[in-house]
């Protein structure tokens, strides 16, 4: 019987698992939605038990559908999504409070008085990351003063902390191991990414005791392993990784300057320096992408993109100009530009390169002859500028070019997309044949300490590239960088404070 990884999966909107064998095939794979909750205005929530229950039954469903006994996997990879905060009770392994999402905008209050006090230098220092309300430390701290007697509970060392991937962690090894790995450990704003441990002054700024913290490990480790009725028999956790840094190992995004984008809802591209930390000039965060060892990892930039695929969902839902998002593709190829409309599509703001909070939405550019073609080729426009600004940013952080960027995510079925994008970057895009790259990452991390590859070396022989956009017409960013300047400008006076 051949042997397998199980890749678990856990995301923003659902949980999935899939099962890759040997040849890191896809034999069998399983999705569940997950329930978003919005208790207040900027507020995001999940439950921290549909986590558990949800990753547990599709665990099961993959390998179902793989037609394999438990006995066929070799080990467990883990990826998730990152900065989501959940405490729990150590005893019962009870969750204290609704896991607090990544998108959450609750502590930014928090932040903007720790920033006054001129914490944000040494966070930028220690991290790579900005003091935001975007990473965990300070939702940690909302917790623990949520609840009386909670904090005491916390410094007694009776509740945990984790970010996803050690709520599963602990879930699935029946709470014998409380860890996780230096990619997510990374997006706390409490851990030195050159030290690769936590901050103890970091820890002292956010008022987080240090006992609610788990363990932390190299991305390839041993993690324990699971409970046996879980899958009938215990099997090992041997990889685990935060969502982008997964999509890179499994773009197989090892050597310095190789990059890659996802285009999802919104887009994160990744860039690798190697072992080489570069703080960004340029707005961009700077991060682990993978810990190799105990004491070693490598780093990379990268670029946190808000709107991408939701300007499409907005083309279809919020102006009803396409039935679907597949069909965007169709429709702005029936034009050969934008006819000079340019779409800024900042509905939550501006990412990266500029995080500006107060920056909204709008279109320019519009004429008579605008017609539904010219809005839908302006939002791939719009897509493939706001990636190339990251892109930008990140060669002139690095001192290095982007040799070719490997896409993933949903966007990266449309080829005009792709095209465009190849033609802005004058670069080379890069569709693999394996879409699934985050739960790919996962396995690969597991299947190499696991012994089913010998290295990374052997991981990146398995990368085929499906198509290669290769740049055919000049294109500039003139027109785009015109309306960002003017639409910030606005958003001075946009918060409804001013009006």
């Amino acid at each position: 019987m051949k042997r397998c990884i199980l890749a678990l999966d856990q995301g923003t909107t659902s949980s999935r698992a899939i099962v890759f064998d040997e040849t890191a095939t896809i034999r069998g794979f399983a999705q569940r939605e997950l329930t978003q909750r919005f208790p207040q205005p900027g507020w995001v929530e999940h439950d921290p038990a549909e986590i558990w229950e949800s990753q547990l039954a599709t665990a099961r469903g993959a390998i179902a559908e793989a037609g394999i006994d438990s006995v066929a996997i070799a080990a467990i990879g883990i990826t998730n999504q990152r900065e989501t905060t959940i405490l729990w009770d150590r005893g019962s392994g009870t969750p204290v409070h609704p896991a607090i999402v990544w998108q959450d905008r609750r502590t930014a209050g928090q932040c903007e008085q720790l920033a006054a006090a001129g914490l944000g230098e040494r966070v930028a220092r220690a991290t790579g990351l900005r003091l935001d309300p975007y990473f965990s430390a300070t939702k940690i701290a909302w917790i623990l003063d949520a609840q009386p007697g909670l904090r005491a509970r916390g410094e007694r060392g009776e509740i945990a902390f984790g970010t996803v991937d050690a709520w599963l962690l602990w879930n699935l090894t029946g709470g014998r191991v409380h860890a996780t790995d230096y990619t997510n450990a990374a997006r706390t704003l409490l851990f030195d990414i050159a030290a690769l441990d936590w901050n103890d002054e970091l820890l002292r700024a956010f008022e987080i005791p240090s006992a609610v913290l788990p363990r932390v490990f190299p991305s390839l480790a041993d993690f324990g392993t699971t409970e046996p009725s879980l899958f009938g028999r215990p099997i090992p956790i041997a990889g685990i990784a935060g969502d982008q840094q997964a999509a890179l190992v499994g773009q197989a995004g090892f050597a310095p300057g190789i990059a890659k984008n996802t285009y999802g809802t919104g887009s994160f591209v990744v860039m690798h320096t190697g072992d080489r930390i570069v703080h960004s000039r340029n707005g961009l965060l700077t991060t682990v992408a993978l810990g190799l060892a105990p004491g070693r990892a490598t780093y990379a930039i990268e670029g946190s993109i808000f709107i991408t695929g939701a300007a499409v969902q907005w083309l279809r839902d919020g102006l009803g100009i396409i039935d679907s998002a597949n069909a965007l593709e169709a429709l702005a190829a029936k034009v050969p530009d934008s006819g000079g409309v340019v779409f800024v599509p900042a509905f939550t703001g501006l990412g990266a390169p500029y995080w500006d909070p107060h920056a909204r939405g709008a279109i320019f550019g519009i004429t008579r002859g605008t017609s539904r073609a010219h809005l839908a080729r302006a939002t791939l426009d719009a897509i493939v500028a706001q990636v190339a600004d990251v892109i930008l940013a990140m060669e002139d952080d690095a001192g290095t070019s982007v040799g070719e960027l490997r896409v993933d995510g949903g966007g990266a079925a449309n080829d005009l997309l792709l095209q465009l994008q190849a033609d802005m970057l004058r670069t080379e895009v890069v569709r693999p044949e394996t879409l699934e790259t985050t739960a790919l990452g996962a396995a690969y991390l597991a299947g190499v300490q696991a012994g089913l590859w010998r290295d990374l070396d052997e991981v990146a022989t398995h990368w085929r590239a499906a198509k290669r956009f290769r740049p055919r017409a000049g294109a500039t960013l003139e027109a785009w960088h015109k309306a960002v300047a003017v639409l910030r400008e606005a958003g001075k006076f946009s918060d409804g404070s001013r009006a």
